[in-house]
């Protein structure tokens, strides 16, 4: 609030002063040269939904192209509780100490009311926040499907152009947003709790037969013996499973974030994986599957955004969403006469 006292230059010097915007050479620039917040704002920027900030994200993104596909991409995934944060955190200290350049980025649940991020990362990860060889970005996840946040894939090349060699993606729970991690990541890997079951943990077939390695967390102290059966009871259902990656065992190992245990191991393996495969081009290839599969979804995004704001559609929507529930049409002719509405065909 401003005093009765001040005068106008006190009031106007007062006012938070908006950042000056910035052209896109020089946040091309400013990325290559690993300015953490020029990169932070180049985030902001492809996060941004207005159509202004979104022409001129796609052009830095152009330009930093050539700069991308470099890094390591290394998706880790569980459920609420299994500690994917601390072991992060534990698995990031590592890595830096290992001489990486370091970005994670964590896709947060999105408060319905205020539409942030709810469980703050850099709060969670306060050591690895601190050390300048690592980046942490949350985001929220917004609408978008599997709670995997709408830009993820490009905030990704953005860390990458800054030079960051390794990236750890984390998603929310198991459910659809694993399917949307593993479609931008080469190495993919799931977190357990001992003991706790399958149906507790919410892991069904698909989740396992993504995962290039599952890795029993919190076993240490008293979960040791019940860690051990789950790795034993994993190991026998993968039997049945094809490899998520053609020519790679999945690998159940033990691991602890609080304590540190299996973390070099778990690199390790994550190295001899980018071993096998770089060479060979394997990685390459799905690289290039995963940017088939992003324009596919993208396209049908942006055709489903279209449809549903249509003003056609909206015309008749309430009213044909009312005469079904009445039972006095078919979904199926609903949604022809919707389709017509907007000049498709069902």
């Amino acid at each position: 609030m401003t005093r009765p006292n001040q005068n106008p230059g006190q009031r106007e010097a007062a006012k938070p002063r908006r950042r000056a915007t910035l052209s896109p050479e020089a946040y091309v620039s400013g990325v290559l040269a690993g300015d953490r917040g020029i990169l932070a704002r180049a985030i902001t920027l492809i996060e941004s939904t207005s159509p202004l900030h979104e022409a001129q994200a796609q052009e830095v993104l152009q330009r930093l192209l050539p700069h991308t596909g470099k890094s390591k991409r290394i998706g880790i995934t569980g459920v609420p509780g299994v500690g994917k944060s601390t072991f992060i955190e534990t698995f990031g200290c590592f890595l830096v100490e290992q001489g990486r350049k370091l970005a994670v980025l964590t896709i947060d649940p999105t408060s319905k009311r205020s539409g942030g991020s709810i469980l703050g990362d850099k709060t969670r990860m306060e050591r690895l926040s601190r050390d300048p060889r690592a980046f942490i970005r949350p985001s929220p996840a917004g609408d978008s499907l599997g709670g995997v946040a709408r830009r993820t894939r490009e905030t990704l090349l953005l860390c990458e152009a800054a030079g960051f060699d390794t990236v750890l993606v984390e998603t929310v729970g198991v459910g659809q947003s694993e399917t949307a991690l593993r479609s931008m990541v080469d190495f993919f890997l799931l977190l357990l709790l001992p003991g706790a079951g399958d149906e507790l943990q919410g892991i069904k077939k698909g989740i396992i037969e993504m995962a290039d390695a599952v890795l029993i967390n919190k076993a240490d102290g008293d979960n040791r013996l019940r860690a051990e059966q789950a790795r034993a009871e994993q190991e026998n259902a993968l039997h049945c499973l094809q490899p998520a990656t053609p020519g790679w065992r999945t690998e159940v190992s033990l691991c602890s974030g609080l304590t540190g245990q299996g973390v070099p191991e778990t690199w390790k393996m994550v190295e001899r994986f980018y071993v096998q495969f770089e060479p060979s081009g394997l990685i390459a290839k799905r690289r290039q599957q995963q940017s088939l599969e992003w324009l596919s979804t993208l396209v049908n995004d942006e055709l489903l955004r279209r449809f549903y704001h249509d003003p056609r559609v909206k015309t008749r929507l309430a009213a044909l969403q009312q005469a079904l529930l009445r039972g006095d049409t078919t979904a199926v002719l609903a949604a022809r006469e919707l389709l017509g509405s907007y000049g498709g065909a069902l």
